[in-house]
């Protein structure tokens, strides 16, 4: 089987004996961190003694489903109806095959495990992001259809030791440099700057089976992006974005910094965005895109069926209300509903490749979004226009912030409008999903609206 980047894929198959094998290979484990992904993209969970973890591969371990109903803050939202009104009920967590993994900056041995939520007649729980993709997945398999996937995501790394900026926040990391700015986009030496972190990162994603592949600095100083591998499993795919942000997280504590995946940090200089390259793979394991014949129209209706469910999914791809701010003009995050070959001013690239590599990267998502959700958007996003031949507008050839193009909403109140309206929304995810994820959006932004900022005061007390 060929990938979207030209390399053979590993085939993904159920784990058998998944669990024994671990513990075969390391006898000396004590604890084991339990992983669960909530709707925000949060990771939750508990640690636990090792011999639980019998348990989380059989019966699942118990959770109430209400963590689903938690806000970015992880308070209860009451109108999602998960809370004390229907009893708090617990679900049963089980371990995800091939997730079972080491956790090597741990003090003490200690595994780790993503888990996933069932209900207590053993179905997956419609509330679990997981689930949300495992539907798209599988509509896509029904089709003949596999996904190939491959995220990229921005961080900053930050120095608490270091004198904060004058707004209180604490300073990016960065060599500084000849010139009038400390930018120094692409940098060898910034990464040279802080091997060891970087060094880090590689040697313990290669232990926990994370196919990390590039590292760069970025453009804006302190700002570095990893890229991960092309996996021929979405679910595997989202996974790993879920754990790059939990290792470089732990990575950059283990060194005194912080890692943070804020959309916007910093007001002046680009923000962190989650960039997705996806392709389809026919039943041969060939990318349909690479077809002669009919792959650029292939290609076209997934770019169409992308452009028409833009505006709707955007909540799903911008889910914090800091992230609307990282959708400026001119920052190469896209502010509108349109696509292009090899131009990153569009919300859809078709990237510069050889035939058998041709993808789309999608180039929206917020550093901070859901992975899950991201790519649950994403795909019913192509199948939608596969499905309904969907003709895009005209490509975009220059800078898509002065062309004419459908405006992507700009308030988080705005996109949550048009995601608990969107008909594309509840055929995709379920109208409980949608009322769901819209009723924690609606109160974050209450909870934002609710507060007077310092400048307000500052200028009008």
């Amino acid at each position: 089987m060929i990938l979207s980047d030209g390399s053979k894929a590993v085939q993904e198959t159920p784990a058998s004996g998944e669990l024994e094998r671990f513990l075969a290979a390391h006898p000396d484990v004590e604890a084991v961190e339990y992983l669960i992904t909530d709707s925000n993209g949060v990771l939750r969970g508990k640690w636990a003694p090792v011999e639980s973890l019998k348990k989380a591969f059989s019966d699942g371990i118990n959770f109430p489903v209400s963590m689903y109903g938690l806000d970015v803050w992880g308070r209860e939202v009451m109108e999602t109806g998960l809370h004390v009104e229907t009893g708090d009920r617990d679900g049963f967590c089980r371990a995800v095959p091939g997730s079972l993994r080491i956790v090597p900056w741990a003090e003490r041995p200690t595994a780790q495990v993503i888990l996933t939520m069932h209900t207590e007649r053993g179905e997956p729980f419609d509330g679990d992001p997981r689930v949300c993709l495992a539907k798209i997945v599988d509509r896509m398999k029904e089709a003949g259809l596999t996904p190939c996937c491959a995220i990229e995501l921005e961080f900053y790394l930050l120095d608490p030791k270091a004198p904060p900026m004058p707004n209180g926040m604490p300073s990016p990391v960065y060599r500084a440099t000849s010139g009038p700015s400390p930018q120094n986009m692409y940098a060898l030496e910034d990464l040279a700057e802080y091997r060891a972190v970087f060094a880090d990162i590689w040697d313990y994603g290669k232990k926990q089976g994370l196919p990390v592949d590039t590292m760069v600095s970025e453009a804006a100083p302190g700002q570095f992006e990893v890229n991960l591998k092309h996996r021929a499993d979405a679910m595997a795919a989202a996974d790993d974005g879920v754990m790059l942000r939990r290792l470089v997280t732990e990575v950059a504590r283990k060194h005194g910094l912080k890692a943070s995946f804020m959309a916007k940090p910093f007001i002046d200089v680009a923000g962190n965005g989650l960039h997705v390259h996806v392709s389809l793979l026919d039943a041969k394991g060939r990318n349909i895109f690479s077809d002669p014949t009919s792959g650029e129209v292939k290609l076209k209706h997934c770019i169409g069926g992308l452009i028409d469910t833009m505006n709707a999914s955007t909540l799903l791809f911008v889910p914090t209300w800091n992230g609307y701010r990282r959708m400026q003009p001119g920052s190469y995050a896209p502010t509108t509903a349109s696509w292009g070959y090899n131009n990153r001013s569009v919300g859809v690239r078709v990237p510069a490749s050889p035939a058998e590599a041709r993808r789309l990267e999608h180039r929206i998502a917020g550093a901070d979004a859901n992975p899950y959700l991201v790519l649950a958007a994403i795909l019913a996003g192509m199948m939608e226009g596969l499905e309904r031949e969907i003709a895009p507008p005209a490509p975009i050839v220059r800078n898509a912030y002065e062309e004419p193009a459908q405006r992507l909403p700009d308030a988080m109140d705005d996109a949550v409008r048009l995601f608990e309206r969107s008909e594309f929304i509840r055929r995709a995810m379920g109208v409980e999903y949608r009322s769901l994820f819209a009723h924690l959006k609606k109160a974050e932004v209450a909870a934002f609206e609710a507060e007077i900022t310092p400048l307000e005061r500052m200028t009008y007390l």
